[in-house]
């Protein structure tokens, strides 16, 4: 945008003749002072403020990037550690043979403050029998609200067979561990069970199983190589 200059005009002179602009003549002696050829943002004496920083170094600089790297990494270790992944060694042969001894697994600490427990997923849990602690590996089978039984070594769901393929024919058929009268699941538990049923101690033992007891479900065996496989 133009703004015009409203400035007054001086007034002309009555006769006519242009005006004389007295000027004040200079002091004796005075001389024009030297023009400061320098910015407004200079200081008085001729150094400018950006000389005044003095910068890193590259090995501090280097020094400094490398200590917030680690601090960030340490942090998202301790988040992703305590509340979104853990790993488990599996000891034993319940779940023969879909896990055997040696076999270490991913754990999804989250899966269960997000969806409610399916049936087939592979769940780590959180047991105390009297002063022992200790964290399982299971099979959940049955969900809230359902009636499970096992009859001629096959489980039934309201009444139905269950059909699972997880299971091994081979370590099944050997023992199944008995029979078991009808169980109905209560509200927020499930029951659970080994894929090695014969050598499972599991909800046909232990009753079903508090959803707050799960710490999550097993998704991957990740070693060794040789065992790698999802769940």
């Amino acid at each position: 945008m133009t703004v015009d200059d409203q400035s007054p005009s001086p007034e002309p002179s009555r006769a006519g003749a242009p005006l004389a602009v007295p000027v004040a003549p200079l002091a004796t002696g005075a001389s024009t002072p030297p023009m400061n050829t320098r910015g407004d943002h200079d200081h008085d004496d001729g150094t400018d403020e950006a000389d005044d920083v003095e910068p890193l170094g590259s090995g501090a600089r280097a020094f400094v990037d490398w200590i917030v790297v680690v601090a960030v990494a340490l942090t998202v270790a301790f988040l992703v550690r305590g509340f979104v992944l853990a790993h488990f060694v599996v000891d034993g042969s319940s779940m023969d043979s879909t896990l055997t001894t040696g076999d270490r697994v991913f754990v999804n600490k989250l899966s269960y403050r997000l969806h409610d427990p399916n049936r087939g997923d592979v769940v780590v849990l959180h047991q105390i029998s009297g002063r022992a602690e200790r964290d399982l590996i299971k099979r959940v089978i049955a969900l809230p609200g359902e009636t499970i039984e096992m009859t001629d070594c096959e489980v039934r769901i309201d009444g139905q067979r269950l059909i699972e393929p997880y299971l091994d024919p081979a370590v099944v058929s050997a023992s199944c561990g008995g029979d078991f009268d009808p169980v109905v699941v209560p509200d927020d538990h499930v029951f659970v069970m080994g894929d090695n049923r014969g050598g499972s101690q599991d909800s046909r033992q232990l009753g079903p199983i508090s959803e707050d007891d799960l710490v999550g479900r097993a998704f991957v065996v990740f070693w060794p190589q040789s065992s790698w496989q999802w769940l």
